[in-house]
C-alpha cells in the first residue's frame, strides 16, 4: 500500500514559507503553549558530552597514508585535490564507498566497510579534504521529502554533502548522489558542533527503530546538549518519549521543536496526533490547519505530489501539481522538465518542448559549465525512468527524523 499519509509529515518546510503560515501557528502556540524551564531542565540533563570518545571526523594512521601516498608531498592546487579526493573514494579500482542504511558510521567506519549514507560518508570526505589542506565544511541540503515505514516508526530521509572553496570566488561540492539540483539555493554551512549533533541524532533514531528506546534518548540528549537550537532532534525527542510513556515530556518537546523552527511541519503533525489520540480535537485541528497551510504553500510539496501522481500514471492530475509547483516558484529547473514528461504522456508535445526549453534556458543561464550542465539533465531523465518512492533511506539521505504518528507512528528526520 502506498503510505501516502506520509506526506502529511512533510518536514523541512522552506524558511521563507514561515512568515506566511508560521504567523497563525505561533499566535496558536503563544495562547495554548507556555514554556515550563522545568521541562527543558529535563530534557538536557547534562553538562557535558556523553560520548567523548567518540569523534566522528578521526581518520586514523591508514587512512593518512593512502593519502599521503595518493596525493603526495607536491604542491596541488585545491580544484585537483577534490576531484583526486572523490575519485579516490567513489572510484571502482579505488576505495568504492557504496551507500548503505543500515547505521550512521564515523569516518573510520566507512572507511573500514566501504559503504556508509551521507552523512557517514561526508564525515570521510571532510576529514580527508582537511588532512590534505583543502577548504572542507558541511552543508545541509533542503530537498522533497522521502518517507519509509520502520516497523512502528515513519521515518524522514534529509540531505547533507561538503563544499569549500577553490579559488577567490569558487566553490566546489561534494556530494554522494548526483541529485543536488533539486531545490537548491537552500543550501546551509553548517558548523562541526551541529554535524557532530546530526551524527548522535542519527544514532538515537537507529536506536528507536531497534526498539531500544533507552539508548535512543541518550543520544538524542546528548545531540540537544551539542546543538540544542535543532528543531528536529526536538521533535526526534518528543517520538521517543512517547515510546517511553511520557507524555508531558513528549508534548513539551514537540512544541519545543515549534518554538524553535515555525515552520517544522514534522512537529505540527506529531502535535496534532498527540491532542487527537488524547480527544481534545480542538488543539488537534489547530495544528493540522497549520501544517496544511505551510504545505499548500510550498513549491516542493506540490512538486512530490505531482510526482506521487506521475508514477501512478495520473498525468493529468500531475500537470496540475507541476504547474502550482511553478507558480509558487518559477526558476526550479527540476518543476519545467517535470512538466514536460506529464506533457508529452498526454500528447501535448508543443507545451512538452516550451517546458523544456524553458527548463534548459534556466540551465544554461546558471554558472556551471557545459558539462555539469549536460549531466544535471541526464540525471532528471534518468530519475524520471528509475524513480523509486519506496525507500526513505535513499543516497541522498544524510540524517533521520521519525514520525510516530500513523496509529502509533511518530515521525522522526533523519540526516
Amino acid at each position: 500500500m502506498k503510505l501516502r499519509l506520509g506526506m502529511a509529515f512533510l518536514a523541512g518546510a522552506l524558511i521563507l514559507l514561515a512568515g506566511c503560515a508560521g504567523t497563525n501557528t505561533a499566535t496558536y502556540i503563544e495562547t495554548e503553549y507556555v514554556f515550563d524551564p522545568a521541562l527543558y531542565a529535563r530534557a538536557i540533563d547534562q553538562t557535558r558530552d556523553r560520548f567523548p570518545e567518540t569523534d566522528p571526523l578521526y581518520l586514523g594512521d591508514e587512512i593518512k597514508r593512502l593519502l599521503e601516498d595518493r596525493i603526495g608531498a607536491d604542491p596541488r592546487s585545491d580544484k585537483y585535490l577534490a576531484t583526486v579526493l572523490q575519485e579516490l573514494l567513489y572510484d571502482d579500482n579505488r576505495l568504492n564507498i557504496r551507500y548503505s542504511d543500515d547505521r550512521t558510521r564515523t569516518a573510520v567506519e566507512v572507511f573500514r566497510d566501504r559503504r556508509g549514507n551521507c552523512l557517514s560518508v561526508m564525515n570521510l570526505y571532510v576529514a580527508m579534504a582537511r588532512h590534505i589542506g583543502l577548504d572542507a565544511s558541511f552543508q545541509t541540503i533542503k530537498e522533497v521529502p522521502s518517507w519509509d515505514r520502520r516497523n512502528d516508526l515513519l521515518v524522514l530521509s534529509q540531505h547533507i554533502n561538503a563544499t569549500g572553496r577553490v579559488g577567490p570566488r569558487e566553490y566546489y561540492v561534494a556530494d554522494f548522489t548526483p541529485q543536488i539540483a533539486l531545490q537548491r539555493n537552500t543550501e546551509n554551512v553548517i558548523s562541526d558542533e551541529a554535524a557532530r549533533a546530526l551524527y548522535f541524532k542519527n544514532l538515537g533514531v537507529e536506536a528507536l527503530i531497534a526498539g531500544d528506546a533507552e539508548q535512543g534518548l541518550a543520544y538524542i540528549k546528548n545531540a540537544l546538549f551539542i546543538d540544542p537550537g535543532n528543531s528536529e532532534a526536538w521533535n526526534n525527542l518528543g517520538a521517543v518519549y512517547l515510546r517511553l510513556g511520557d507524555g508531558v515530556m513528549a508534548e513539551f518537546s514537540f512544541h519545543y521543536a515549534l518554538e524553535t523552527d515555525r515552520s517544522n511541519v514534522n512537529a505540527m503533525n506529531n502535535l496534532a496526533r498527540f491532542y487527537r489520540q488524547g480527544g481534545d480535537d480542538e488543539r488537534a485541528i489547530g495544528f493540522e490547519r497549520a501544517a496544511e497551510r505551510l504545505n499548500q504553500r510550498n513549491p516542493y510539496f506540490q512538486f512530490d505530489r505531482g510526482m506521487d501522481a506521475y508514477i501512478e500514471g495520473d498525468y493529468e492530475t500531475a500537470r496540475s501539481f507541476f504547474r502550482r509547483a511553478i507558480e509558487l516558484h518559477r526558476y526550479e529547473m527540476d518543476f519545467h522538465l517535470a512538466l514536460a514528461r506529464a506533457y508529452q504522456h498526454l500528447g501535448e508535445s508543443g507545451l512538452a518542448m516550451d517546458a523544456r526549453e524553458t527548463a534548459e534556458a534556466m540551465l544554461a543561464s546558471s554558472a556551471d559549465s557545459d558539462q555539469i550542465r549536460a549531466h544535471k539533465l541526464r540525471f532528471f531523465e534518468r530519475r524520471f525512468n528509475r524513480i523509486d518512492r519506496r525507500s526513505i533511506l535513499r543516497p541522498s539521505s544524510p540524517g533521520i527524523s521519525v514520525d510516530p504518528s500513523l496509529q502509533s507512528w511518530w515521525a522522526i528526520p533523519q540526516i
